[in-house]
C-alpha cells in the first residue's frame, strides 16, 4: 500500500470517526437553549428600538430556530427567511419541513428574493415582501416602523423604505445576540472541538511523506461529517513552501519529509458550533531545523503572552495595545488579528494587531464570550512559517481552555 493511501484506509475501514465511542455526549435541554438564544436576539432588537428583523443568512436561521437546511445554498441563493419580532409570533417563509422547528409558531410562502428563482423580476418580488412585513408588523399590533434586515438584495430595502419602513441593519442585531454564550451553548461548543480535535488526531496520525494536503483535509471534513457535523468555512491547510505566507488553502501538493504542516480547522460542527483551532505539525522522518523551532517557539510565545492578557473588563484597545508584539521581519505576513469572537463561526469582536489596521470599534471582554488568540508567524521569502490558534471561555477573572490538543513536542525542545 502506497503512503498517500493511508487516508483513504482510514474511512473504508472506519472504526474510530464516532466521538461517541470515546465519550458521552452531554445532555443539552435543547429547548432552554433555543428559549435563551430567541431572547438574546429579541433583547438585542430592543436595545436597537427595532419591531422585527429579518433572517436570512444560514447561521442565524440556525442561531433562530435551529433552521439547518441546504446551508451553503441559502448563503448565496436564498431560498428561506424568518420574521423575529420583539414581541408576537416568529413566522418562517419558504421552510420546507416546519414541523421540526419548535421555536416557529407559523410557516408562510416565501416571495423569491435570489436570482434563481425570481430572475429579472426581483423588483416585483421585493415589494411583495414588502407589503408582507407591513401586514405583520399590523397583526402583531405595532407602530413601531424600524425594522432590522439581514444581508439581502437592494431591490428589499428599496421597497422596504417605499413603504415608509426605517430599515437598519440586521446583522448588528445577530451579532449581538450570539455574543454571550449559555451553559448548553458551551457544552454544544465543547462537543464540537471534541469533534475536531478526534479529526486532527487523526490528520497526525496520516502525516507523512506522500501524503496530500486534501487528503489531510478530507480526514478532518470526514470526521465533522461522521458526527453530523455541517461545513467548514475554509480549508486552511498548507504544507512546506506554501504555508509561508498563510491563507492558502489545501492543494494536491504532496508533503514531504521536514516539511511543517499548518491547519486552522474553521469548523461548524455538531449543533451548529464552531470549533476553530490552529496547529502546525512537522512531517519526518527528517528532523525539525533550528529555525523551524525558533518560528515555533515565536508563535507559542504570542499564544502564551496574549492568553494572559484575556479576562473580563479588559478594553479592545487596552487589549491591542498591551498584546505581544514581536520584531517587524514578521509583521508583512503577522495574521491581521490577535484575538476574534467564536460562537456559530467567526464572530464579533476583533482585535487587530496594532501594527495593522486601525480598530474599527470599541467595546469590553465579557464573560460568557468565547474567543480565539491567534498567531501567524513567517517572516517574507522564507520557507517555513507557524500558525496556532486556541479557543477559550471567559470566566470570571480570567478565561477556560477549550481547545486542548497537545502542541508539537518535536517543535518545542
Amino acid at each position: 500500500m502506497s503512503q498517500a493511501t493511508i487516508p483513504d484506509q482510514f474511512v473504508t475501514a472506519d472504526v474510530w470517526s464516532d466521538l461517541r465511542k470515546y465519550r458521552q455526549m452531554p445532555e443539552i435541554d435543547m429547548q432552554r437553549m433555543y428559549g435563551y438564544r430567541v431572547e438574546r436576539i429579541r433583547g438585542a432588537l430592543r436595545k436597537a428600538g427595532a419591531s422585527m428583523c429579518i433572517f436570512v443568512n444560514p447561521i442565524s436561521l440556525r442561531y433562530a430556530v435551529d433552521y439547518r437546511v441546504w446551508g451553503l445554498l441559502q448563503s448565496h441563493m436564498p431560498f428561506t427567511y424568518l420574521f423575529v419580532p420583539v414581541e408576537g409570533p416568529i413566522v418562517i417563509h419558504g421552510d420546507y419541513n416546519p414541523s421540526k422547528l419548535t421555536m416557529v409558531d407559523e410557516c408562510r410562502k416565501a416571495r423569491a428574493i435570489s436570482f434563481f428563482n425570481a430572475g429579472y423580476e426581483l423588483t416585483g418580488a421585493a415589494r411583495e415582501l414588502a407589503n408582507d412585513v407591513v401586514s405583520y408588523l399590523a397583526e402583531i399590533g405595532t407602530d413601531n416602523r424600524r425594522v432590522a434586515v439581514e444581508y439581502i438584495n437592494p431591490s428589499v430595502t428599496q421597497a422596504l423604505l417605499q413603504r415608509g419602513l426605517e430599515v437598519i441593519d440586521g446583522i448588528a442585531i445577530s451579532e449581538e445576540a450570539r455574543l454571550i454564550k449559555s451553559a448548553d451553548e458551551i457544552s454544544c461548543m465543547r462537543w464540537a472541538i471534541g469533534v475536531a480535535e478526534l479529526g486532527i488526531a487523526k490528520m497526525k496520525e496520516a502525516i507523512r511523506p506522500g501524503v496530500t494536503e486534501v487528503q489531510l483535509w478530507g480526514l478532518l471534513n470526514y470526521t465533522n461529517l461522521a458526527n453530523n457535523g455541517d461545513w467548514h468555512d475554509g480549508r486552511m491547510l498548507a504544507s512546506g513552501p506554501r504555508i509561508n505566507p498563510w491563507f492558502q488553502e489545501a492543494s494536491q501538493r504532496e508533503v514531504e519529509s521536514g516539511d511543517l504542516v499548518g491547519f486552522d480547522t474553521d469548523m461548524i460542527g455538531p449543533f451548529g458550533y464552531f470549533a476553530d483551532i490552529s496547529r502546525t505539525f512537522h512531517c519526518g522522518p527528517a528532523k525539525p531545523t533550528k529555525r523551524q523551532k525558533e518560528l515555533y517557539g515565536l508563535a507559542m510565545k504570542e499564544i502564551e503572552y496574549n492568553l494572559a492578557l484575556v479576562r473580563p473588563g479588559i478594553t479592545f484597545h487596552e487589549f491591542q495595545q498591551k498584546a505581544l508584539v514581536l520584531p517587524e521581519e514578521y509583521h508583512p505576513n503577522a495574521y491581521t488579528l490577535s484575538i476574534h469572537g467564536c460562537g456559530m463561526c467567526d464572530e464579533y469582536p476583533r482585535v487587530n494587531q496594532v501594527f495593522g489596521k486601525p480598530q474599527p470599534y470599541e467595546g469590553t471582554l465579557e464573560a460568557g464570550m468565547v474567543i480565539c488568540v491567534e498567531s501567524y508567524v513567517g517572516a517574507v521569502g522564507e520557507r517555513d512559517g507557524v500558525k496556532l490558534e486556541q479557543q477559550v471561555l471567559l470566566v470570571e477573572g480570567g478565561y477556560e481552555l477549550l481547545s486542548t490538543y497537545p502542541f508539537e513536542e518535536c517543535l518545542l525542545d
